[in-house]
This record gives C-alpha cells, structure tokens and sequence, in this order.
C-alpha cells in the first residue's frame, strides 16, 4: 500500500492567532472603557441605552444640521434636564436647568472651552474664543475697556451711516421676495470694519475690507469642513487656499497698523473710532506683552464672532416680526414716537427710548439664538442640583440655549414670539441663567452690549422706512444649526415702503 505523505497548512493556526490576538484586545478594550472612571460616573446619569465600548456613537449616525435640534428637544422632552452619552471614553452631558448651568457657567474654575472649539485654531489662534489661563485672563482685562459704553456711544452714527445704506440698496428688492440674510451679512462686514478695525469708508476696497473678507471666507470653508467630512480631498484643497488667504491677510493687518501709526496723536474723533484695533496696538507700545500675532488672533476673533452671529439675527428678527404684524405695528408706533415724521440720524440717546423694539429682539435671540450651544471641559469633578448628580472631572458640558430658552417654567407658552417676556418685572422674577444668547459668567461676550446696540441701530433704521412681510410661520421655519443657527430655508422676506428715504 502506498503512503501518502500529509502537508499541513500553517494559515489556520495564524488565522486562530490573529484572532484570538484580536478578541485580547477587544476585550481589554472593553473593560479599559467600561471601567474607566468618567464613563463609569456617566452612566449613573441619565442615558440612553449603549452599546459596549462605542456607546452612543450609533445616536449620531445620520443626524444633520437641519435635524439635531428636533432630536435635541426630543431627548430633553424623555431623559429631563440632565442628559449624559458617551463615546469610547468621550463623555459628553447636556446640562438644561438654569441652577445646573449656573454651577458651571459662573465657576472660575471651568473656564476652558472644549476641545472641539479647537476647529477655529487655525484662523483665529489663540484668541479670546479659544484661549485658556493667564493668557485669557490677561486679554480679557485689556480687551474689555475697548466695548465701555462710552466708546460704543462714539459708533452709533457709523452704525446708522452704514444702515441707512443698507436701506438704500434694499429700494431693490421692494414688493419682491428676498433672502435677507445676504444683505444683513455684508452690512455687517461694514459696520466691523469700520467699527473694530478703523477702516474709513472709502477705503474699504482696499486693505482692511480685504482682510476681513479674507477671515469670512475662510471661517466659512473651516464650517462646511465640519459639516462634509466626507468630502476630505475637496476640502484639502480649499484650506490650503485658505493657507494663504490667512497670509494674505495678516499681510493686510499691516499695512491697517501702518495706516494707525500715521493718525495724528491729536485726533481724539479719529482715535476712539478706531477703539478696538487701535487699543491692541497701543497695549503693546505701553508695554503690555501682547504680539502682533495675538493682536491679529483678537481681531480675527472679533471679526468671526461678530459677524455672522449679528447677521442671523437681524435676520430671525426681521422675519419674526414679519409674521406678527400687530408686533411690527407697536415697533413702528415707538419709532414714530421717537423721530416723528423726521429722517434725521438715529443717536445714542433715541437708542435708550427703543424699550420695545429691544424686547423683540430680546424674544428673537429666546427663540432663535444665533449660538444654540456652548461647551465647557469639566477641570474638576462637580456636584449640581438635579439629582446631586457628580459630573466626573474631563467630562465635556453642553449647555444648548436653544432648549434652554424654551423652558415652560420660565416662559409659558415658549414657542410663542412674546416680546412681553422681557417685561422688566418679568425679568427679575426669572433666572439669570434662563436666558443666555451671550452665555454668562467670566466667559460671557466680552461684546453682547456692542451686539445689542448695533443691533437697534440696524433695525430701527430699517424698520423706520420699510414694513416687513413673511410667509413662513415662525414654527414652520427649517432650522440648521451650524456653528450659528440659520434657516435652511432661508430668511425669505417681502418689504413695503413706510416712507421715502430722502436722506442723501
């Protein structure tokens, strides 16, 4: 009988190794997450049910811009004012409850933004957005002076040269149907440059307007990247464009600095026009440690932070009252009140008599807050009062104003546009913490009173000469909440000349 020899592959046995090799580390893995301290802390808060080591990450699988707010509203309408998930060993925890948000918001030792502010690293640096410690503590104290009110009293005329323009180019598009937003945007830009930069108006074709565009636009493609990563190779492209976009214009902040450095030292008007850009640089010559890379990351963070964050809304406002004609007919009665049959220039003093019109957009930003969420990392373990729940120390805090805002107890009747909800005796029965476009605590905007004041200056001057018409109810709007919340639908409006504009 013949003997057949027998070979004896070696592929099974490595295929068993690398397996088993695998299923080690799986389940290492496993208990490396599920025992870690701040994930085990997490899960005594309420959750949502997970999954071994990914947890929640199934959650997010196709949520989008236009629907993570209904799914926001729903998780708080289920699982109440405290909401943790988690993702590895990522914990993330929603705080709703104004007592909570307090906790966290006034505590000097919760200062640090979380790691995904880090995306706007590359254009605005370490500014006060993004900064942390003695440096944020430092800009902060210098910056501050520059948005004292008695500066922000010196920009009211060029926020109103700059709005009566806008009035003048939106004769267009009367009795038409239009996207607002793009008209408030590039207004905006305006009043930024002249205002925060010192760029006169008949320079800003040249360097300063320049330089701002240049920060838009880069900003923008730094959001689209965070909304398609999908399209990574596209992408690469456009921020290596946007590379030098950035070196372009720090070249430009320059030459803006060589243009202060000629004012004459005895032009007061001039000098405190240009309060913010200008008080960088004479920081620094005072001695102050400030770069001018830093003072070009400040001004990069002004630029970003208030623009598009004042466009969206000018924007929900105009569309807002656009759909209550009874409220738009009080805003224009006190308008009327204030200027009568007048065209002359809104002054700091008219802004102080706007009581209504800044109780609409006081509603407006309850309702639609350009900002619907901010987010803190957690330096220490902290106690609130939901619960007595412990928030574990790395844990990252979401505190999304958007549902905030929309808290019965503090509004009844929350989705209803009511600008009686910031009656001063309303107001002070009320929460602080209940109501916070600007966020609140040492890390508010350094700049919500220069906001608040353009914004009535923009709006009065608009609403002097135009009635504004919407068609979209204000439940119906397609919400998208990017970085700043916007309508997916767009800010479509139809304006009706109230009186001619005969100011030249």
């Amino acid at each position: 009988m013949d003997i057949i020899p027998v070979t004896t592959s070696y592929l099974p046995t490595i295929a068993y190794s690398l397996l088993a090799v695998f299923i080690t580390a799986l389940i290492a893995l496993y208990y490396y997450v599920e025992s870690s301290r701040v994930v085990c802390l997490a899960k005594r808060l309420p959750n949502p049910s997970s999954l071994p080591i990914i947890g929640h990450a199934l959650m997010t699988m196709g949520l989008s811009p236009e629907t993570v707010l209904v799914v926001g509203l729903q998780l708080h309408k289920r699982y109440g004012s405290v909401l943790s998930v988690y993702f590895g060993t990522r914990v993330i925890i929603a705080l709703t409850d104004p007592k909570d948000i307090e906790i966290i918001l006034s505590s000097s030792v919760h200062l640090d933004k979380s790691v995904e502010y880090r995306l706007f690293q590359p254009w605005l640096g370490d500014g006060l957005l993004i900064t942390t410690g003695d440096k944020w503590r430092r800009h902060r104290k210098a910056i501050a002076p520059t948005f004292h009110m008695s500066i922000l009293k010196t920009f009211v005329p060029l926020f109103y040269e700059n709005s009566i323009d806008l009035v003048r180019r939106l004769r267009d598009e009367v009795g038409k149907e239009f996207d607002c937003h793009d008209y408030l945007s590039a207004v905006t830009v305006d009043i930024l440059t002249e205002t925060a930069m010192g760029v006169k108006r008949e320079k800003r074709q040249q360097t300063g307007y320049d330089y701002a565009m240049a920060v838009m636009k880069s900003l923008r493609t730094l959001m689209e990247e965070q909304k398609n990563d999908q399209k990574k190779k596209p992408m690469e492209n456009e921020i290596k464009n946007n590379e030098n976009d950035k070196n372009i214009a720090y070249t430009k902040l320059h030459y803006v600095r060589d243009d202060l450095d000629d004012i004459d030292e005895n032009d007061i008007g001039e000098k405190r026009r240009l309060a913010f850009l200008e008080m960088m640089i004479d920081l620094k010559k005072n001695g102050e440690k400030m770069t001018d890379k830093e003072i070009w990351e400040e001004v990069n963070t002004i630029m970003f932070e208030g623009h598009d964050t004042t466009a969206a809304g000018s924007s929900f406002t105009l569309c807002a009252l656009g759909n209550h004609q009874d409220i738009q007919a009080r805003v224009h009665e006190e308008l009327d009140t204030i200027f009568g049959d007048s065209d002359r220039q809104c002054t700091f003093q008219d802004t102080l008599e706007m009581k209504y019109l800044e109780r609409v957009i006081l509603e407006s930003l309850r309702l639609f807050p350009p900002v619907p969420l901010i987010a803190r990392k957690l330096n220490e373990d902290v106690q609130i009062i939901t619960g007595d729940y412990i928030l574990p120390k790395d844990a990252t805090i979401v505190i999304p104003q958007f549902i905030v805002h929309r808290a019965e107890k503090y509004y009844p009747n929350p989705t209803v546009f009511n600008p009686d909800n910031f009656l001063p005796e309303k107001m002070q029965q009320r929460h602080y913490y209940a109501f916070i476009p600007f966020s609140a605590g040492p890390r508010s905007c350094v700049g919500r009173k220069y906001a608040m004041l353009k914004l009535k200056v923009l709006l009065s001057t608009i609403l002097r000469n135009y009635r504004v018409i919407s068609n979209v109810a204000d439940d119906n709007f397609v919400l998208q909440a990017d970085i700043i919340l916007k309508r997916h639908d767009g800010f479509k409006i139809k304006l009706e000349p109230r009186k001619p504009v005969s100011r030249t």
